[in-house]
């Protein structure tokens, strides 16, 4: 697992703690940012749906759904250009 913070490889460990912290930055290890369903784009930004609301996804917290990211999954592309068009059209102020 790699630390969400400063990047640096942390050893792999079965489970991550609630109070373990990275050994170079000193971080939390067991919070959003370095979970697996931890996604900027999802509602709440978990893609857990029954993970309860966590404000500060920096600091560490006890949810119970936490499972240490493994890659870092990139966020979703932007919009294809065909998809961006249609919807300016929809929108569109028609000419007489």
């Amino acid at each position: 697992m790699d630390c969400w913070s400063c990047g640096f490889s942390v050893a792999s460990v079965e489970r991550v703690g609630f109070r373990d912290e990275c050994p170079r930055c000193a971080s939390a290890l067991h919070c959003c940012r370095n979970c697996k369903f931890y996604d900027r784009t999802y509602h709440h930004q978990c893609r857990e749906p029954m993970a309860d609301l966590v404000v500060d996804k920096e600091r560490a917290n006890f949810c119970e759904y936490f499972a240490p990211s493994g890659e870092r999954t990139p966020a979703r592309p932007p919009a294809a250009p065909a998809a961006r068009e249609k919807l300016e059209a929809l929108f569109k102020k028609k000419r007489p």
